[in-house]
């Protein structure tokens, strides 16, 4: 079942990887991100939780460090949409603050507010699109999407042990 919508623009930069995922499983490429196939809507879903999480993890590509973040005219912070985490930078003006997303903004739980006086510094984990990332990473994602689409489509043990053994492989590389 898909529960996300393949979207209609950039989704083409993610077709090889679709493509490499569907042939990991015995299935044939196709040429577009085509939703009424299952198997597509599989494998494209697949790879985007999956890049999700494994960028969610934080490696040196996507993580930033100390960035200033300025209340807007009603005191909010917002959390960007492209932001997978994002904490206080570690430092004695941010000592006495807890903060996690709530609402979408920046909400501080020692102090019971998302409404801020004063700029802040952060550390961020950013969600980047597929283009952006380093190979090693794409094939790490694509190699762990590939073993999920086969314990869903194909249910071949011999098979999803190969594919556990190449991802494992492909983290490695990436790390």
């Amino acid at each position: 079942i898909l529960t996300m919508p393949i979207p209609t623009t950039n989704a083409t930069q993610e077709l090889p990887a679709v493509n490499e995922i569907l042939a990991s499983v015995g299935q044939a490429p196709v040429t577009t991100l085509d939703q009424t196939n299952p198997d597509v809507a599989i494998a494209y879903d697949t790879l985007i939780r999956v890049s999700r999480e494994v960028q969610a993890e934080g490696w040196c590509f996507n993580k930033e460090y100390n960035i200033k973040e300025s209340p807007d005219t009603d005191g909010y912070i917002s959390y960007p949409e492209d932001v997978l985490q994002m904490d206080l930078t570690i430092n004695s003006a941010n000592g006495n603050k807890d903060v996690v997303r709530r609402n979408g903004k920046l909400y501080d739980k020692v102090e019971h507010t998302d409404v801020w006086t004063d700029d802040v510094y952060v550390d961020k984990v950013l969600k980047l699109d597929w283009v952006d990332l380093p190979v090693p990473i794409q094939d790490y994602v694509v190699s762990k999407a590939a073993t999920i689409v086969s314990s869903r489509i194909v249910g071949d043990m011999e098979q999803y042990k190969m594919l556990q053994q190449k991802e494992a492989y492909c983290r490695a590389t990436a790390m």
